[in-house]
């Protein structure tokens, strides 16, 4: 007797490109990510959370959310930039520190954050939560409003 796997119907999940960032993980919808590049030089008096790259010929604003939401920079050297394309504006780029992974996430598992807890956290750049089975554990994903990173 064989035995088939589930089918999942495409339209029922979400495609995230899901990074770490230290105990928190985050993702961004595969359809706001321009790329993923190597790291590059960043351009920055180092006194806020942002500075600037080249990326493709392009300045490309770089958004350190380690330091957005942490108030300290990513402790080691970033490998990878993942460029965002937000529906308005320029390109922004997320620099980590471990290769980001692609997942395909059932829609079931994802929830709207509350307008309340975006405004009182330090998460306000995240619009939804999913909660999905990992392993023998659940892995919290927040999956990042693109147009909230700045």
């Amino acid at each position: 007797m064989k035995i088939q796997a589930p089918v999942i119907n495409v339209a029922d999940t979400l495609r995230l490109i899901v990074i770490n960032l230290g105990k928190l993980t985050l993702a961004c919808r595969i359809e706001a990510v321009y790329k993923i590049v190597s790291y590059t030089k960043i351009h920055s008096s180092g006194l806020g959370y942002t500075g600037l790259t080249n990326i493709d010929g392009h300045s490309v604003m770089v958004v350190d959310l380690h330091r957005k939401l942490f108030k300290v920079s990513v402790a080691d050297r970033p490998e990878y930039f993942v460029i965002i394309k937000p529906q308005i504006g320029d390109l922004l780029a997320i620099p980590v520190t471990e290769s980001p992974n692609l997942m395909d996430i059932q829609r079931e598992y994802i929830r709207v954050l509350p307008e309340s807890y975006r405004q009182s956290d330090t998460l306000a750049i995240a619009s939804h939560v999913a909660v999905v089975p990992h392993n023998e554990k659940t892995l919290t994903i927040f999956v990042i409003d693109e147009t909230s990173l700045m």
